[in-house]
């Protein structure tokens, strides 16, 4: 069963392996330079939250995350419509290592372009910080385009109730079993207000040119659930970055 969500947004325009072999003349040579490859693969494809200065980074000044400050907002010259159709039959929950992930399927048309969902996983705390504050939990829709172009739609979650979606996810990587999100529209807040700038991927390789759109109405996760999230992670969010003269635009519903 599918579900539809309508959000209200402007369009704006808008891994690396690395191997090393080495030959060798006896095949004990060989196999160590296998297990080095190997090894120096481990390590490219790793990274550490605490060690964010060592993250290799393809490009540099529109990068996310970014704090919004409210007052310096530009409010939006023109309207465009994001229709969200996102499969309730989740593929897979994981611990990939850096956050909980949900592969997931389904549609975002934004502007009239087709977006696929791809998957969605959560950040403690929030990456994005609202006049330089954070939030509990943030969450990362990722949508891509045909031609690579990536859409990625956030929504904070703050402490209050149960939120049954979330607590499905939650349900479902601990116990590695597959099932319906049967709610996942609780992970989205009625009111569609947003703000919008260009930034980056918030991992490696922080790939430029993503179109982010940022619920500013966050979604209520009870303080059992935020615990629950800590265990696996407590801080897998990225440091602020520059704004570096950069827009933030925002539409209000």
């Amino acid at each position: 069963m599918k579900k539809k969500l309508l959000i209200t947004v402007m369009f704006s325009s808008s891994l690396f392996v690395t191997a090393c072999t080495q030959q060798t003349q006896t095949k004990t040579s060989e196999s160590s330079s296998h297990v080095e490859e190997s090894t120096q693969k481990k390590e490219d494809n790793h990274f550490e939250y605490g060690k964010q200065e060592n993250w290799q980074q393809i490009s540099g000044k529109m990068q996310s995350p970014i704090d919004i400050p409210r007052t310096s907002v530009e409010k939006m010259k023109e309207n465009g419509t994001i229709e969200v159709d996102y499969s309730t039959k989740i593929t897979k929950a994981e611990n990939n290592g850096h956050s909980i992930q949900v592969t997931d399927s389904g549609t975002a048309t934004i502007n009239q372009r087709q977006f696929e969902l791809s998957q969605f996983h959560f950040h403690a705390e929030s990456e994005h910080t609202i006049d330089g504050n954070h939030y509990p939990l943030e969450a990362h829709f990722v949508n891509q385009a045909q031609d690579g172009r990536l859409a990625v739609i956030a929504v904070f979650f703050e402490e209050g109730v149960d939120n049954k979606g979330f607590q499905e996810v939650l349900d479902d990587v601990s116990d590695g079993k597959k099932t319906e999100i049967l709610d996942i529209q609780s992970m989205f807040p009625e009111n569609k207000s947003y703000y919008h700038y260009l930034g980056s991927l918030t991992t490696p390789p922080l790939t430029e040119n993503v179109e982010w759109y940022i619920l500013k109405n966050p979604v209520q996760v009870s303080k059992n659930q935020i615990k629950k999230f800590q265990e696996f992670y407590d801080h897998n969010n990225r440091n602020i970055q520059s704004l570096n003269n950069r827009v933030i635009l925002e539409h209000d519903e």
